[in-house]
């Protein structure tokens, strides 16, 4: 297991520039330290899945990536260049986000929702240029989904909404993209749909940090794991290396055993039942 310190780029990954880096990152919210002294990074072609109890600061540092909350300390930096340094709109063309939930306060139809994700790639007008709509036609039909199309975005089944949610973030041309929970609610051939495209992302050369529960998905998915502990690095490594039964005991308090599955991924079998 390794323990604390950032990424250095060792094994399989490539020592080129991180696409995503923090270093010594902490976030204040009010009076209340949120995050203190997160350092690692997430680069070209890599997933990285980032795991901890609720309340240990994920969505947090997710935030500051997008500059929606503010540093008290380190460093954020994009491709190293740091984030507070890039506009808004070189920001958004850097770096995609698929949420957790679609909120759709207009009755926009699928397409005109995934074509939301060209905004930063056109003129001050914001008009959709034909090219803008090719990329958002190609992205609905590489996670099978054109047929949507004319469809009303509120109209839409959860599982739908995620994958017209990563539509749009394909339609962006980002080459990092963030997933906040972003397969929460969804079914197990969902998840597994959205996952499986994150895969193929990663393949082409882009970056992804994926904050989840699900810790047996994230073990198959990800190269490497980030476990965050009330707002601290506990922990980054392979999945094999982290998600030990000490580990996962300590950080999120349950006793569990640690197997490994048929793909030699790590599966998590909590006991229900407390120990005599």
């Amino acid at each position: 297991m390794v323990v604390a310190p950032p990424a250095d780029g060792r094994g399989s990954v490539s020592v080129a520039t991180p696409a995503l880096c923090f270093r010594e990152v902490g976030v204040s919210l009010g009076h209340r330290e949120v995050l203190r002294g997160v350092s690692f990074a997430v680069r070209p072609g890599e997933v990285v899945g980032l795991l901890g109890p609720n309340g240990a600061g994920k969505t947090t540092l997710l935030r500051a990536a997008l500059r929606a909350v503010p540093l008290a300390a380190g460093e954020i930096a994009l491709f190293g260049s740091s984030v507070h340094e890039l506009s808004r709109r070189e920001l958004a063309r850097r770096v995609a986000v698929v949420p957790q939930r679609l909120h759709v306060p207009f009755p926009f139809s699928v397409l005109e929702l995934v074509l939301m994700g060209r905004a930063p790639h056109q003129r001050s007008l914001g008009l959709a240029s034909s090219e803008d709509i090719a990329r958002a036609r190609s992205a609905l039909e590489r996670l099978g989904i054109a047929e949507l199309a004319d469809r009303d975005a509120d109209r839409l089944s959860g599982g739908e909404r995620q994958l017209v949610l990563l539509a749009r973030a394909l339609a962006q041309q980002a080459r990092v993209l963030l997933l906040d929970e972003a397969t929460a609610f969804l079914d197990l051939r969902h998840r597994v749909e959205v996952l499986r495209v994150v895969r193929a992302l990663a393949a082409e050369g882009v970056a992804a940090l994926i904050v989840s529960h699900d810790i047996d998905l994230a073990a198959r998915v990800c190269d490497r794991i980030v476990l965050l502990e009330a707002g601290r690095l506990a922990a980054q490594g392979p999945p094999v290396e982290v998600l030990d039964a000490a580990v996962l005991g300590r950080v999120f308090g349950v006793v569990a055993e640690v197997v490994p599955g048929p793909d030699g991924a790590p599966l998590i079998v909590p006991a229900l039942r407390e120990r005599c």
